[in-house]
């Protein structure tokens, strides 16, 4: 009888949801364009299934820097251990004719992260002058310190050991030391913090009030309390406002001493450096060899209810007290959205990265010569050329002939490129994942696509589409950026290429550029483009329109919620973050720089002083509108701020929640992951497909999940005979 009334439940929803896309067939398919049409040809015969472990397990590339004399490149590789629950970074030096394999010459310890993201921080090797050695920072055996590893991999040694972190180093003048900084010695730390535990903590807007108050996160490599640094959700340790103290050490003896002002490194310039040039510049690159500067100059005005420009004018000023600024008038380098910026080693070019929204936001690289003003393009990618995942502090490493870039697409993962600064040619250098590659494009590939919503509005996105499938199959979409080397979408923890082995197709849509400052505007966007591509894929036989999933991270997990909020084309959801409710308010309102930003971007104030907007736009104040499952997957810093709309669901049976301790805003932890993506797995192929994984240690998510089902058949009878 139950089973009767489920599935007679679910036709009574496919049938209203094809009306829908029916309905909206002959306007949607008369703006949207298809490209690639690969994919909507029959797919190949499917072979194993790439698992999510596989995906978590890729080795990452990052950090690449070419020698002095131009012959070889050192890089780092990180991989995750789900043993340890730890990644592991070894750095590598190979030459860049590509002949022999890369040489292990050091550890790179576990990597440094940004507190309040979790993300993995730029870690740049600094070579000796004369080439023999490496130098970099890493964090072994609990200290973040110095090491330098001979480049022919004979010997590696940690040429700093202080009682403090080092935050930032140099190489000494004389080849023989090492000048670095450092902040509050660790002991310091550790004793701040248990002299609040035992003194109580004293609540001030730098407080951390939606996590744990006593070392609640695991970035510094051990459980450490957190404060709020900058103007939004920027995080550090305990006395990290302590001021950078400079040291050197002697390579050779290890002995050290503070470092004179006439020592101390030279800080780069600045935007305050050159205050005659406006609209200020957002990004500074000094030539290594004398006094010029490129610089990025935003574009005068940003597009009207934009927060900014996202394009941006390259320009060169010969020194910073010129008023000559020589700007790039090439289209290529003007109104575009240019990333990484660096000289051409003794010459007049300045290479620069930009990314092509309408390619999915793929990357070239072009070189502009400040003497003569022309501009030519070196590298025309498919996807990023600066790293497996966007990052935009790590540019190619590069010498006066080659360019050493980390290149990743979406179903590719990173690998190490040689790139010919003058003829642009490509040669693989360390291609690690190999195995990896060739599974996925024998299985699952990704293909871009490209369609408009009713507005005009142009989207792009990355299709996995499910294989060995004789009907339309069940469709996941995740929200917000879709760079590099696709696991699972921003914060991967939506296995793509998994779950299109296992028959549901898996597409990740990127949000269009810039951010938009009405919230409504923001987050409707993306409603529109989910409802818009499930209506195209339908149409064309490729996707099930009753049977969509959807998840996301951030303004992902912002969208999924709206889009429950504001359409019935989603039969099932998964989020990682948070929604604005009236706790994410008053768990953040002693800090008026989070005031002012919250009534910039989300035109809100106290829920008191705005209590329309709040209804409008908080999931707490519309549950009466939201009828899809949804799997709360939240780190323990932020889950709190969700309760509002979180717990009504968990007491209706229609949501499930699970928590990770001492996780930031990106879960990092390699057994965290691995969890989330399994469990992701699990919920969709339950909700889409009505599978139940046979082991037993998953009998208890069912039960529960069994029990949401028929609850939600329950609330869908009530409202039936209400309506009735």
């Amino acid at each position: 009888m139950h089973s009767h009334n489920f599935h007679a439940s679910r036709r009574n929803r496919c049938a209203r949801l094809r009306r829908f896309v029916m309905g909206r067939t002959s306007l949607v398919c008369a703006t949207l364009s298809f490209l690639l049409a690969a994919a909507i040809a029959a797919p190949p015969v499917c072979a194993a299934t790439v698992s999510p472990r596989r995906l978590l397990e890729v080795n990452d590339l990052g950090n690449p820097v070419v020698s002095p004399d131009g012959r070889h490149v050192a890089f780092r590789m990180e991989q995750a251990s789900i043993e340890r629950n730890t990644y592991d970074s070894v750095w590598y030096v190979q030459n860049l004719d590509g002949r022999s394999p890369p040489l292990r010459i050091g550890e790179g310890g576990e990597p440094l992260r940004k507190h309040a993201t979790g993300l993995v921080l730029p870690s740049p090797a600094l070579w000796s002058s004369d080439g023999r050695w490496l130098h970099y920072r890493a964090r072994i055996d609990g200290r973040v310190s110095i090491w330098r590893a001979a480049a022919d991999g004979s010997q590696a040694k940690e040429v700093v050991k202080d009682a403090a972190d080092v935050r930032d180093f140099a190489l000494g003048k004389d080849g023989n030391s090492v000048l670095y900084s450092i902040g509050a010695m660790r002991d310091a730390v550790l004793d701040a913090e248990q002299g609040e535990y035992e003194r109580g903590i004293r609540i001030d807007e730098s407080v951390v009030l939606a996590g744990s108050l006593h070392r609640s996160g695991r970035v510094e490599g051990r459980p450490a309390t957190q404060r709020f640094l900058g103007d939004w959700f920027s995080t550090g340790p305990l006395l990290a406002n302590v001021s950078d103290r400079w040291r050197e050490a002697d390579t050779g003896t290890l002995a050290t001493r503070d470092a004179t002002v006439s020592e101390v490194p030279a800080v780069l310039p600045t935007a305050t450096d050159i205050p005659g040039i406006l609209p200020a510049p957002t990004k500074l690159v000094p030539h290594p060899d004398d006094l010029r500067i490129a610089l990025l100059l935003p574009t005068q005005e940003a597009e009207a209810g934009m927060l900014q420009s996202v394009a941006s004018t390259l320009a060169m000023l010969p020194d910073r007290r010129s008023a000559k600024l020589v700007r790039c008038t090439d289209t290529r380098c003007t109104h575009r959205a240019v990333g990484d910026v660096q000289w051409r080693p003794g010459s007049d070019e300045v290479l620069f990265t930009t990314t092509d929204y309408e390619k999915g936001r793929a990357q070239s690289i072009h070189r502009w010569n400040v003497a003569t003003g022309t501009v030519q393009t070196i590298v025309v990618s498919d996807g990023l050329v600066s790293g497996s995942q966007w990052h935009p502090d790590v540019p190619c490493g590069v010498s006066a002939k080659a360019l050493v870039c980390v290149a990743a697409e979406a179903d590719r993962p990173p690998r190490l490129e040689a790139i010919d600064i003058d003829s642009g040619e490509r040669r693989i250098l360390f291609e690690p994942n190999k195995g990896l590659e060739a599974d996925i494009g024998a299985t699952t590939p990704a293909r871009m696509i490209r369609w408009k919503d009713a507005q005009g509005r142009e989207f792009t996105g990355q299709l996995f589409e499910a294989r060995n499938v004789d009907h339309p199959p069940p469709l996941f979409i995740t929200f917000y950026t879709c760079q590099g080397f696709l696991r699972g979408g921003l914060g991967d923890e939506w296995p793509l290429a998994s779950l299109a082995g296992h028959g549901i197709s898996a597409l990740c849509i990127n949000a269009l550029p810039g951010f938009r400052l009405d919230y409504v505007e923001r987050h409707d966007q993306g409603r529109a483009a989910v409802e818009s591509v499930v209506a195209l894929l339908a149409a064309h036989g490729k996707a099930d329109p009753g049977r969509v999933g959807m998840g996301g991270l951030s303004f992902g997990s912002e969208v999924t919620l709206w889009t429950l909020m504001h359409s019935n084309a989603i039969a099932a959801a998964s989020v990682s973050s948070i929604s604005p409710t009236p706790s994410y308010y008053l768990l953040n309102s002693l800090r008026e720089a989070f005031r002012t930003n919250l009534r910039l971007m989300w035109q809100l104030g106290a829920p008191d002083e705005t209590p329309e907007r709040w209804r409008e736009i908080s999931p707490a104040f519309q549950l009466d509108r939201i009828r899809a499952p949804i799997l709360f997957q939240l780190p323990e810093q932020e889950y709190r701020m969700l309760l509002d709309y979180a717990l009504p669901l968990l007491r209706r049976k229609q949501g499930d929640l699970y928590v990770f301790p001492e996780e930031a805003h990106i879960k990092f932890q390699p057994r965290h992951k691995l969890a989330a993506y399994e469990r992701n797995i699990d919920w969709f192929r339950f909700w889409l497909q009505e599978y139940e994984d046979p082991d037993p240690a998953k009998a208890g998510q069912y039960r529960i999940w069994r029990q949401m089902r028929a609850g939600n058949r329950e609330e869908r009878g009530e409202r039936r005979r209400e309506e009735g």
